[in-house]
């Protein structure tokens, strides 16, 4: 059976040389191989189709079969690596506490394990009849994050 290792050895080496990084490997017990990449800038096809056929030209079908695919990890997967927060900064973000509180806001800072996020909140002002949209500055160390997603708005 082909390792996770052995697949993440041999992209680590291919993605040196490039922007992309690397999101997640996975090996199912069947040899389905699945390698998520992106960059800061996006991944195109092309990308994709490269190191594709880069590492089947690596692994041999005749010794041990496998499948494999290669691509982005899409808008509606949980953030894996610290890349992707510096790529989403500026955009809405929800936020998954281990303690299973959401939250939702624009990530305008991603530094040493933690995120700002800006939140809108309705606050009712003393003396006031109606509450008032006010923005809230909330940071969020990583440790206390089950998962971050990006928020899509249509």
């Amino acid at each position: 059976m082909i390792t996770i290792q052995q697949i993440r050895d041999f992209v680590s080496g291919y993605l040196k040389e490039t922007e992309l990084f690397e999101v997640d490997i996975s090996v199912s017990s069947g040899n389905n191989i699945t390698v998520l990449i992106d960059s800061m800038k996006g991944i195109n096809i092309d990308d994709c189709v490269k190191l594709n056929r880069a590492i089947e030209s690596n692994f041999d079908r005749t010794v041990e079969d496998f499948e494999l695919e290669v691509s982005s990890p899409g808008l509606s997967l949980p953030f894996k690596v610290w890349q992707q927060y510096i790529k989403n900064l500026g955009h809405t973000v929800e936020v998954v506490y281990k303690n299973g509180l959401k939250i939702s806001g624009k990530m305008v800072s991603a530094k040493d394990n933690t995120i700002s996020l800006e939140v809108q909140k309705k606050i009712k002002p003393e003396g006031k009849k109606r509450p008032e949209l006010v923005i809230e500055l909330i940071n969020i160390s990583l440790e206390e994050v089950k998962s971050t997603k990006v928020v899509i708005n249509f």
